[in-house]
C-alpha cells in the first residue's frame, strides 16, 4: 500500500475513533443516569417496604387486640347462655309452656349475623328484619311475664349487665377492627406502589445493562483502533524514512556526478565558479 493510501487510512481511523469516543461517552452518561434512577427507586422501595412492615405490625397488633376482645365477648356470651339455661330451668317451674328464652336469644343472634354478613334483596332483608323484631317482642313479652318472679328478675338483671358489657366490648372490638382495616388498606396501597416502582427499577436496570454493553463494545473497538493507529504510525514512519533515505541517496548520487564533472573540468584547466568549488567540497573531492 502506498504512503498516500496509508495516510488516508489513518485519517479514516482517526475520524472513526473520535466518533466512537463520543458515542461511548454518551452511552456511559446514559448508563450512569439509568443506574442512578434505578438506585433511587430501589432506595424508595426499601423505605416503602419498611413503612409497610410498620403498618403490618400496627395492623397485627390491632387485630390481636380485636381477637382478645372477641374472646372476652365469646366468654360473656357463654355466661349469658348459662344464665339462660338457668332461666329456662326456672321458667319450666314457673311457666309450664312456651319456647325457651335461650333458644329465642340464640335465634336472634343467628339472624342478626346473617343480616350483617349476607348480600340479599331488599324484600328478603325487610322480611328478616321483621322476623328479628317479632322474636325480640316475643322475648321481651316472655321476660315481662316472668320478671314478676324475684329469682327470675335477678337472673334477667345479670343477663342485662352481661349484655351491656358485651355491647361495650363489641364496640371496642369493632373500633380495633376498623382501625386495623385502615392500616391494612394503607399497607396494600404502599405494596401496590412498591410493585410499580420495582417494575420501573427493573426497566431502568435493563436500560443500564444495554447502554453499558454498547459502551463497552465501543470501548473495545476504540482500543482496537488505537492499536491499529499505533501500528499504522510505525509503518508510515518506516515508509517515510525509507522514502527520505532514497531521496537522500539520489541527491548524493547527483552531487557526486556533478562533482566528478567539475573535477574533470578542473583537471583540464577550465575555469570553475565558486559554486562549483562548494560542490567539490561537499563531495569531499577537495
Amino acid at each position: 500500500m502506498t504512503l498516500e493510501k496509508l495516510e488516508e487510512r489513518k485519517e479514516q481511523l482517526e475520524r472513526e475513533l473520535q466518533e466512537l469516543i463520543a458515542k461511548r461517552d454518551e452511552l456511559n452518561a446514559k448508563a450512569k443516569e439509568y443506574r442512578e434512577k434505578r438506585n433511587k427507586l430501589n432506595e424508595e422501595v426499601k423505605e416503602l417496604l419498611s413503612k409497610a412492615r410498620e403498618l403490618k405490625a400496627k395492623r397485627d397488633e390491632l387485630n390481636s387486640k380485636a381477637r382478645e376482645y372477641k374472646a372476652q365477648k365469646d366468654e360473656l356470651y357463654r355466661q349469658v347462655d348459662e344464665l339462660y339455661k338457668k332461666l329456662d330451668e326456672l321458667r319450666k317451674s314457673i311457666d309450664r309452656g312456651g319456647r325457651p328464652l335461650g333458644e329465642i336469644e340464640r335465634e336472634i343472634r343467628r339472624l342478626e349475623f346473617i343480616q350483617q354478613t349476607s348480600v340479599m334483596t331488599l324484600e328478603r332483608e325487610r322480611a328478616l328484619v321483621e322476623r328479628i323484631a317479632r322474636l325480640r317482642r316475643e322475648l321481651e313479652e316472655r321476660k315481662a311475664q316472668l320478671e314478676k318472679h324475684a329469682e327470675f328478675r335477678a337472673l334477667i338483671s345479670q343477663i342485662r349487665e352481661l349484655k351491656e358489657k358485651i355491647r361495650e366490648i363489641r364496640e371496642e372490638m369493632l373500633n380495633y377492627i376498623k382501625e386495623a382495616d385502615k392500616y391494612h388498606e394503607e399497607m396494600l396501597e404502599i405494596l401496590k406502589q412498591v410493585d410499580e416502582e420495582r417494575k420501573m427499577a427493573d426497566e431502568y436496570h435493563e436500560k443500564y445493562i444495554q447502554a453499558k454493553k454498547e459502551a463497552d463494545s465501543c470501548h473495545a473497538r476504540i482500543q482496537t483502533i488505537r492499536r491499529d493507529l499505533k501500528d499504522l504510525d510505525k509503518v508510515i514512519k518506516a515508509l517515510k524514512a525509507r522514502v527520505e533515505k532514497s531521496k537522500e541517496y539520489k541527491e548524493r548520487e547527483e552531487l557526486m556526478r556533478r562533482a566528478r564533472e567539475i573535477y574533470e573540468m578542473f583537471k583540464r584547466g577550465e575555469k570553475i565558479e565558486t559554486e562549483d568549488l562548494l560542490i567539490l567540497q561537499r563531495a569531499g573531492l577537495i
